[in-house]
């Protein structure tokens, strides 16, 4: 069996271009970062395959965006008897062949892909420093005006319960500590 894994970084984004013109057995989707294996669509594929069948991917970095989790994903699918195939990459792994060349390029360019999400997060931390600065990144607008927090802070200093006080403001439990904190 042909069993394809697309992956994407968020709901906004569409796999259409992923494994396009490949037909296949069965294929799971994620929507989700690849900063870990903690996917449920990925484990599922993993879980889905059997001795014999080939698990496609349109890429290393749609795998895998840090070389540990890539040598850990492909060599749990190879142990399973299951070869593992990169469209982009043109490579495929398998545990009877032993390829030195291969794996190289798998640790290569999975090095890479882990690289890559590096500079993606360094680039994103500057960012919003940039925009702090400049007061464009203010955080997320509050739940609450300034007067309905301190209407809040009368009312939990008079004893009524937190929690009532939460599901009566419509917010979290937390949120109103949040507040009478502030």
């Amino acid at each position: 069996m042909l069993v394809g894994y697309k992956r994407v970084s968020s709901a906004e984004q569409t796999t259409a271009r992923q494994l396009d013109g490949l037909v296949l057995d069965k294929c799971f989707e994620d929507k989700l970062s690849g900063k870990d294996t903690n996917r449920p669509q990925l484990q599922a594929a993993v879980e889905y395959c059997r001795e014999g069948d080939t698990f496609v991917c349109h890429s290393m970095d749609r795998l895998a965006r840090n070389l540990s989790d890539l040598l850990a994903l492909v060599q749990r699918l190879t142990s399973k008897a299951v070869a593992v195939q990169f469209v982009k990459e043109n490579l495929t792994f398998t545990a009877s062949k032993a390829d030195p060349i291969a794996t190289l390029l798998l640790q290569l360019l999975g090095s890479f892909a882990e690289f890559e999400r590096s500079l993606i997060r360094e680039r994103q931390r500057e960012g919003i420093a940039l925009a702090r600065a400049r007061g464009a990144y203010t955080g997320r607008k509050r739940a609450l005006t300034p007067e309905k927090a301190a209407e809040l802070r009368r009312r939990a200093a008079a004893g009524e319960q937190k929690s009532a006080l939460a599901t009566e403001y419509r917010i979290s439990r937390e949120s109103v500590y949040t507040y009478l904190r502030v």
